[in-house]
């Protein structure tokens, strides 16, 4: 018996050894090239559609601002692999120490690789209401969800990271601020994709870093947000005049208030159909068979979200219709 236990134990010390050279090397394979934008701003472009095993979770985007004194950071990709990536490269750009993460707001795509900046001691920046998600039951059943679909870039080692400074937007609506030389601006657009989002305007170089609120060539993820709370913030937007938006997904863009018309149009498709078949006290499942779907379904994530966006959306319009009684 003993000789048996003996065994198991070394066959488990070499699996488990075989495991982390596989997982090592996988991840060495994860190379990112940052495209730049302007003189300070570089981002990291995801794959179109949701996160697989395919891509990696690789399918949103980061990006980052080289300063005289260091580099300011914005989200951090959805795995700590992708994490480590970004630091990777950022250190092929310029020899400057990564000083500070912003996060645009706490979903699984954007947050899983702020332990990689976090193991360095890099500060993190978030707005107070994030922290609602982190005690959240939703934020670990999805990182149970991850862990299964995603492993092993998502795994037992994987965990949640509060920000070290939670932003307090409640005299005003931005939190301007200097780093480097540079001039930046927080801007407040909590409520509409998610109750903590945020974008980050580069002033010098008319750059918005819009995080979830714009997605170009592909269908936004719509959940339950407040798609009217949302639709105003893509009406403030604009106000800043940047010459570049870049998106928390898809390209970025040079023709901002172009580009941002498949969000805006989404958005106000589905809170038509979805407001008519509520005040008709429709059920979802019939009305959602009766749209014509045909202006969307081509763009990437179409198959993957719009079902979950038109049923969040329902929802929303019948407590809109609730409220107005």
């Amino acid at each position: 018996m003993k000789t048996w236990s003996k065994h198991c134990i070394f066959w488990l010390t070499v699996l488990s050894g075989l495991l982390l050279v596989k997982s090592a090397a996988a991840e060495a394979d994860i190379v990112l090239t940052p495209t730049r934008l302007s003189e300070h701003v570089y981002y990291f472009h995801g794959q179109s559609g949701m996160a697989s095993m395919a891509n990696k979770g690789f399918m949103s985007n980061a990006g980052f601002v080289v300063t005289n004194d260091g580099v300011i950071v914005f989200d951090s990709l959805g795995t700590p692999a992708l994490g480590r990536a970004m630091l990777a490269a950022i250190k092929k750009i310029t020899p400057k120490p990564v000083t500070r993460v912003i996060v645009s707001h706490y979903h699984a795509d954007h947050i899983y690789g702020l332990q990689a900046f976090k193991a360095q001691g890099i500060e993190i920046w978030a707005h107070e209401n994030g922290q609602g998600y982190l005690h959240s039951d939703i934020a670990q059943q999805r990182l149970a969800e991850r862990r299964a679909d995603l492993a092993p870039w998502v795994d037992e080692h994987t965990h949640l990271v509060p920000a070290d400074r939670w932003l307090s937007f409640k005299e005003t609506k931005s939190i301007p601020f200097e780093s480097g030389g540079l001039h930046f601006r927080i801007i407040d657009s909590s409520g509409a994709h998610s109750p903590e989002d945020i974008m980050l305007y580069v002033e010098d170089d008319k750059v918005l870093f819009a995080g979830d609120l714009y997605f170009t060539g592909r269908i936004p993820f719509v959940g339950n947000a407040d798609s009217k709370a949302w639709l105003a913030a893509l009406d403030r937007m604009l106000e800043v005049d940047p010459v570049t938006v870049i998106p928390g997904h898809g390209n970025a863009s040079n023709h901002p208030a172009q580009d941002l018309q498949l969000t805006r149009n989404y958005l106000i498709f589905l809170r038509e159909k979805m407001g008519e078949a509520a005040d008709q006290m429709m059920d979802f499942d019939e009305a959602y068979k009766k749209i014509d779907w045909t202006p969307f379904e081509k763009y990437p994530a179409f198959k993957q979200a719009n079902r979950l966006n038109a049923y969040g959306t329902y929802i929303l319009m019948e407590q809109e219709s609730l409220e107005k009684q």
